[in-house]
């Protein structure tokens, strides 16, 4: 994957460019997480991609990469209980802002997944459709935001070991749902989203 946005904005003067991007809308369990990544102008990863599109194996590798030549990283994570509170898109902008808010360097451009996100704070920012699959520091985000959440959907196993976190991450897998007519819901079920919402258990 090349640089190609980040190049025409360090040729304007953008100097610290964050990639941001975001994971866990879909689930029915878990927080939402998003990254922001800002790399050097000689930056160079090999292998880079979305994060949807690599294994886990390939995720982690490239992860410890991405923590080690980045700039600057920053984690926001947004929890079940939040997203009930505010609806997942108001939960997902929360996200991304809470991860560029946290970066040790402050940019002076964002770079985000999705033409319609805009983070509210007083930054030059564009929005890139399918970004974490044509802008290297999307995706670079796009794979620490799926590491994280990963981690965390793990822990949360070894707290819930019943519904089986560890395979599927909160999403809705037909494990998921026969766990969830089986034991009910857990404390870090999304109640606002089907088929909780709906006070059903049935697979969509």
């Amino acid at each position: 994957m090349k640089l190609s946005f980040e190049k025409k904005l360090w040729v304007q003067g953008y100097n610290l460019i964050a990639g941001v991007d975001e994971v866990g809308r879909g689930p029915l369990a878990g927080p939402v997480v998003a990254a922001a990544v800002i790399f050097p102008q000689d930056i160079k990863i090999k292998g880079l991609s979305d994060s949807k599109q690599l294994s886990a194996e390939a995720r982690g590798k490239l992860h410890s990469q991405i923590m080690r030549k980045a700039l600057a990283v920053g984690i926001g994570e947004v929890s079940h209980a939040i997203i009930d509170r505010i609806n997942i898109w108001e939960a997902n902008l929360l996200a991304m802002k809470n991860a560029v808010k946290s970066l040790a360097l402050y940019p002076d451009f964002l770079l985000i997944d999705g033409k319609r996100h805009r983070i509210n704070l007083p930054i030059s920012q564009a929005g890139i459709p399918q970004g974490d699959a044509r802008c290297f520091s999307i995706a670079a985000a796009s794979v620490v935001a799926k590491v994280t959440r990963d981690r965390i959907m793990l822990d949360y196993h070894y707290h819930y070991p019943e519904y089986r976190f560890d395979l599927h991450k909160g999403y809705g897998t037909r494990k998921h749902f026969a766990q969830l007519e089986k034991c009910g819901p857990c404390p870090i079920h999304r109640r606002s989203f089907y088929p909780l919402k709906e006070g059903t258990r049935e697979p969509l």
